[in-house]
């Protein structure tokens, strides 16, 4: 324990696997909450076999489980719910992301685990909730995102709806968990001293980032629609294309901003144009502000475009690759590139901790755990002597 980081002291406990329970436990124990991931010993989290693999893990796992201790136990084994119970029963927080109704099958449902634990706090994260017509149905981030209204404005409006390039879906709502979990510590520490369930559903996580999607709807009957890279409403705040056939993001849509941006690029009449001193104003003539807006990025190499830009203060960015990031001064400045090594001493750099915070900042310890590192220390701590770690073993319990 590192009594420096802010959620020293507390013991967390993850079920589940893939992206939406790992990655918010993965937050608790960045900033100093004890971790103790349970795996089924028969491969343990399929995360371990996503996307890119090193020596047959995955680098996504060495990110998303570090600073978490392993623990292997079989579910169905009367021994192995014996031991979870026994980590659960002075536990802080269980964070959990099966289908509901899992837990309840093995004998740990809320009423059980309130019982044995009165201080738990139960996070669950699932594809519709605990409750609802739906809370039965299988609910990946994905579908989650489509049901939310995130998929139905993503993309260009001529053609089907795209995803985004992430599981963006599966981390919001690893986020609102998170979010739950600390309020629900705030109540038990001033509200006598119980726990309560954080009850999570990926898609309604998405559609709780849907702004004035639902009000838009209900007093105009408009249906927001995909809009490709502008922003309908709010002008201009666009995706541009260079000379030199590279891409810039620029968001001059503060009236003040918009001003600085027309006078920098020689635009005098539409800066000082009253029609256009107000967003609403500047709406009704998008298109044709978006054509002088392409005209001039199209005529400048990117550099020159940031430049330009800069100088006048208007908000820009190139399209950052993974390359990108990796060689910029503001990433580097702010540490958000931390050093670590591969079980086999190989050196790698794997993302910094959010959000900063000045007296109590998180921090990576170690890399994501080999399948069940932790096991047999876990037991020992739990008061399991060596003949009885044995026993379980041989019994495949752990």
């Amino acid at each position: 324990m590192n009594p420096s980081k802010p959620l020293a002291g507390l013991k967390v406990i993850e079920l589940g696997s893939l992206i939406a329970g790992p990655f918010a436990a993965r937050i608790c124990a960045e900033f100093g909450a004890e971790v103790i991931k349970v795996e089924s010993p028969d491969g343990g989290d399929p995360l371990r076999k996503w996307r890119k693999l090193y020596e047959g893990t995955s680098l996504w796992w060495f990110v998303q489980a570090r600073n978490k201790q392993s623990i292997t136990l079989n579910l169905k084994h009367e021994a192995g719910l014996e031991v979870l119970k026994r980590l659960l029963a002075d536990a802080d927080i269980l964070i959990e992301n099966f289908r509901p109704g899992v837990l309840e099958k093995l004998g740990l449902g809320w009423e059980v685990l309130h019982a044995l634990n009165p201080k738990l706090v139960m996070v669950r994260l699932s594809g519709f909730g605990q409750s609802g017509p739906l809370k039965d149905q299988p609910g990946f981030g994905a579908v989650g995102e489509s049901m939310g209204g995130l998929r139905y404005i993503t993309g260009f409006e001529d053609r089907p709806p795209v995803r985004t390039g992430i599981s963006i879906g599966d981390s919001i709502a690893a986020l609102w968990g998170v979010i739950g979990a600390l309020m629900a510590l705030r109540h038990r520490e001033v509200g006598g001293g119980q726990g309560q369930v954080v009850d999570v559903a990926l898609y309604e996580a998405v559609f709780a980032m849907m702004e004035s999607m639902v009000p838009e709807f209900d007093v105009f009957g408009f249906i927001r629609e995909r809009s490709g890279n502008i922003m309908p409403g709010i002008t201009p705040s666009s995706i541009h294309t260079s000379a030199d056939g590279k891409h810039v993001q620029i968001g001059a849509n503060g009236d003040a901003i918009f001003q600085r941006f027309m006078r920098a690029i020689d635009r005098e009449d539409l800066a000082s144009d009253p029609a256009l001193a107000s967003n609403d104003g500047r709406d009704a003539r998008r298109d044709e502000l978006y054509g002088v807006i392409d005209r001039w990025v199209g005529s400048l190499t990117l550099e020159q475009v940031l430049t330009t830009l800069n100088r006048a203060e208007v908000p820009a960015s190139r399209i950052y690759s993974a390359e990108d990031m990796l060689g910029d001064p503001q990433f580097l400045a702010r540490e958000m590139f931390l050093s670590a090594k591969l079980p086999d001493g190989k050196p790698f750099k794997m993302p910094g901790i959010v959000p900063k915070l000045s007296e109590t900042p998180g921090s990576a310890e170690w890399i994501g755990p080999q399948l069940g590192e932790h096991t047999d220390t876990l037991l020992a701590e739990l008061g399991y002597d060596q003949e009885q770690v044995a026993e379980l073993r041989r019994n495949g319990a752990v």
